[in-house]
């Protein structure tokens, strides 16, 4: 989706990127559409699991989604935007993630929840 790895907090389980939409990104209402952001949303929260299970060293783990929740609370514009992913709770089984978006300006324009099962990446061994 073309984001910016911007920081890694192994205390929080918390992982910023930023990301810029291009154009082509836009609704007709000329923000960035729903499912671009639950998109962005949906890859800060898998690369924090990554990230945490990577810090773990118990071998790293990607998210497969069981569910997603999305709260947009304003429209987001084609502008440089902040997110920030985090592993709210993990298991062997289940993981439980949340994420948000922010404007360069520190306001919240979008949140996420997920629970999702941690999968080994393909090719690691079991």
């Amino acid at each position: 989706m073309g984001s910016e790895f911007v920081s890694f907090d192994a205390e929080l389980g918390e992982l910023t990127t930023r990301f810029t939409p291009p154009a082509s990104f836009a609704s007709p209402r000329g923000a960035v559409q729903g499912g671009l952001i639950a998109g962005f949303l949906d890859e800060v929260m898998g690369g924090a699991l990554l990230a945490v299970t990577e810090n773990a060293g118990d071998g790293v783990r990607l998210p497969l989604n069981l569910d997603m929740n999305l709260i947009f609370m304003r429209m987001v514009p084609l502008s440089p935007l902040i997110a920030k992913g985090r592993v709210v709770k993990r298991g062997n089984r289940v993981a439980f993630l949340e994420g948000e978006l922010y404007s360069e300006d520190g306001s919240m324009l979008a949140r996420a929840t997920s629970t999702a099962l941690p999968t080994r990446l393909p090719g690691q061994d079991a």
